[in-house]
């Protein structure tokens, strides 16, 4: 659908997405992008403690508590308690195109004592009645960022996400009221492992479920996710028909020499080079994972699998489109149908809130769109609801199909 098919809001019997007698009733949202901050424990407390130099630990270097992920010091989270942490969207000037031009440590600067909702999920609810949330997925904080650091050593990834997962039911549970839908961290390192894993989600409730954007590294090395050794997870995900989420994270992704990967011990030392190669290449890791679900054709093979692209960005998504139909052509017969068509039958996309959303849906259509607020993160929005000012230009239907509609019928299991 065209952006000029959408129109402005002119619909005054859907109350709360329209006026209606001069008395507007404010919407529900699903925010398709919310996130805890994990306990102290969240990796350690199920960990058997043979296991423990091999997954991650806690240590106190220069009186600071960090983490050693696989005996080695991590440098992606400086301050892994969380405690103080800088206020949600603390970033939201400085991804507004930063016009008073403030340097990003003085913007995190902004910070306090970690809150409760960050961490029990009934104090969450409270939170979210207060700010019009209906419900929401919930992704990690750490937990999209470890896995990069354990590579190396396949059955550690297994056993310090397993240990993960289970905090996680302890802690917020997978199903919390029908309106808390925490997604476990899912690593195709070893399939056996993740086919074990799918199958205990699904016992405990899981509506949705988290991949990082990666080729993942098994035993032998990284591996397409569309490669027919991950079948029986792609099988397993198709057959309950639910939502597998790949939700940014650290990747590993290189600056390929043009400037350095080495990360010194506090993020704020990285060469100036990095930090905005890393900007404009935010969106390589979800390009090339989308990429080759179509050239591998998974969802040929599971016709019912549906996944969503969240915190991932969506400029890539233009030039991605048009590369895969410029070899749909060169190739004849590799693939079924256009395979622009195909993902757009199985991908939903999360956009940045900052970007422009009548790109976004003239490219998917607004039947594709999430809407993410990434609360409580620095790069989020203060306040989820925050986000209808973003779409006022789009007719009413639309705003409650991005802030509502399409997450909410995702989160539904569709057997095949």
């Amino acid at each position: 659908m065209g952006v000029a098919a959408l129109g402005r809001a002119t619909d005054t019997t859907d109350r709360g997405w329209g006026m209606a007698d001069d008395a507007p009733v404010q919407p529900s949202l699903f925010d398709a992008d919310n996130h805890y901050y994990e306990a102290r424990d969240a990796f350690t407390r199920h960990v058997p403690p043979r296991m423990a130099e091999r997954t991650v630990m806690e240590v106190i270097v220069n009186g600071r508590v960090r983490h050693l992920i696989g005996g080695r010091l991590n440098h992606a989270v400086t301050n892994p308690t969380f405690d103080p942490v800088s206020k949600p969207g603390a970033l939201y000037a400085y991804f507004r195109g930063n016009p008073d031009g403030r340097e990003i440590r003085e913007l995190l600067s902004d910070s306090e004592p970690i809150r409760p909702e960050y961490r029990d999920p009934a104090a969450r609810i409270a939170v979210m009645d207060a700010q019009q949330i209906e419900a929401a997925w919930l992704f990690p904080t750490l937990g999209v960022m470890y896995e990069e650091a354990l590579k190396h050593d396949p059955e550690a990834v297994g056993i310090a996400f397993r240990a993960f997962n289970r905090w996680l039911d302890e802690d917020w549970g997978l199903n919390y009221r029908g309106r808390v839908l925490a997604a476990p961290y899912i690593s195709l390192a070893d399939v056996n492992w993740a086919v074990t894993e799918l199958v205990w989600a699904l016992d405990h409730e899981a509506r949705v479920v988290c991949v990082r954007p990666v080729a993942p590294t098994c035993a032998d090395g990284p591996c397409s996710p569309g490669d027919a050794r991950f079948d029986p997870f792609w099988a397993l995900a198709n057959e309950a028909g639910i939502v597998v989420a790949v939700h940014g994270g650290e990747t590993g992704y290189s600056s390929h020499g043009y400037a350095s990967d080495g990360i010194e011990v506090f993020a704020d030392r990285l060469t100036p080079l990095k930090l905005l190669l890393d900007e404009v290449n935010i969106e390589r890791p979800i390009m090339d994972y989308l990429a080759a679900m179509i050239c591998d054709r998974v969802f040929e093979r599971f016709p019912n699998l549906r996944m969503a692209s969240i915190e991932n960005g969506s400029g890539y998504l233009s030039g991605l489109f048009a590369r895969l139909r410029r070899l749909d052509r060169k190739l004849p017969g590799h693939f079924a149908e256009d395979p622009v068509k195909t993902f757009l039958q199985h991908v939903w996309i999360s956009p940045f809130w900052e970007e422009r959303i009548e790109d976004v849906i003239d490219l998917v259509g607004p039947d594709r769109v999430l809407f993410g607020s990434d609360w409580p993160h620095v790069e989020g929005l203060p306040q989820p609801i925050q986000y209808l000012d973003e779409i006022t230009a789009l007719d009413a239907g639309v705003r409650r199909q991005l802030v509502h509609d399409n997450a909410d019928g995702l989160s539904s299991l569709r057997p095949a």
